[in-house]
């Protein structure tokens, strides 16, 4: 039986989430990416010890990159092992967290995912209680991202982030109205882009389902199935005047 590899946004630890039926349609052998504040590891309260168990036992694997409302502490206790090419944290039987700057290999294709960001409102969180200074990716986890990327010959087919690359995020934030808030990480991810080939970039901060460009992709609430990538927009798109077909596309509101 062929697995399908699925791609979500942000979670929150959402209980809602896991009776979604789209969620419940995930088989044996599939595997769902989330990118980034999975959320059901987070205080280690009785719930989400429940939550953990639940996931752990399914006969799919869940897998996600972090974001900005993940434990890491606890995440990082986890056992690191090799899975599909690449180093995770295995939280618990079929439930893994993807470390930054690897690349896996599924079903015959490359994703690189690099997990991170910064929180807006970390001055009115608390370090170790409901934010985590890791979050932040350090610079010798961005030399491992660019490692294995020159390994692969500059060369991958999904990227999986939870932050996008700064000129996508700022034409989001521009079209929303919002004041721009570009980090190093966006900067660096933004460098990525440029360097890399890639099919086509996943991302979830932002909290929105929509096509940004014809390689970009902001994902929230839907479980994109891999194999129908966007390599046509599913609208909410139009091209502008003497672009080339890898600038940004024109967001219509």
């Amino acid at each position: 039986m062929r697995i399908t590899v699925y791609i979500t946004g942000d979670m929150h630890g959402c209980l809602e989430r896991l009776y979604d039926r789209n969620f419940r349609k995930l088989k044996s052998g599939d595997v769902l990416i989330v990118c980034g504040d999975f959320g059901y590891i987070f205080n280690g309260d009785k719930t989400e010890k429940q939550v953990i168990d639940y996931l752990a036992g399914r006969r799919f694997v869940t897998a996600f990159v972090d974001g900005t409302h993940d434990n890491l502490n606890t995440i990082y206790k986890s056992r690191v092992t090799y899975w599909h090419g690449g180093m995770v944290h295995r939280v618990k039987g079929n439930l893994i967290h993807l470390m930054r700057g690897q690349i896996f290999e599924i079903e015959g294709s490359s994703f690189f995912t690099f997990g991170g960001g910064e929180s807006a409102d970390k001055d009115m969180r608390l370090e170790q209680g409901n934010w985590w200074r890791e979050e932040e990716p350090t610079p010798s986890e961005m030399a491992e991202g660019a490692k294995k990327l020159d390994e692969a010959g500059l060369k991958v087919d999904y990227i999986i982030t939870h932050e996008p690359p700064s000129l996508v995020k700022s034409a989001i934030l521009l079209r929303r109205g919002d004041n721009d808030r570009i980090n190093k990480l966006n900067g660096y991810l933004e460098e990525i882009g440029r360097s890399c080939e890639f099919k086509h970039w996943y991302f979830g901060s932002l909290h929105e389902d929509r096509v940004i460009t014809v390689r970009h992709t902001c994902v929230f609430k839907e479980m994109i199935p891999i194999k129908q990538s966007a390599d046509k927009p599913r609208g909410g798109l139009k091209k502008s005047h003497d672009q080339s077909e890898n600038d940004l596309f024109v967001l219509n509101t």
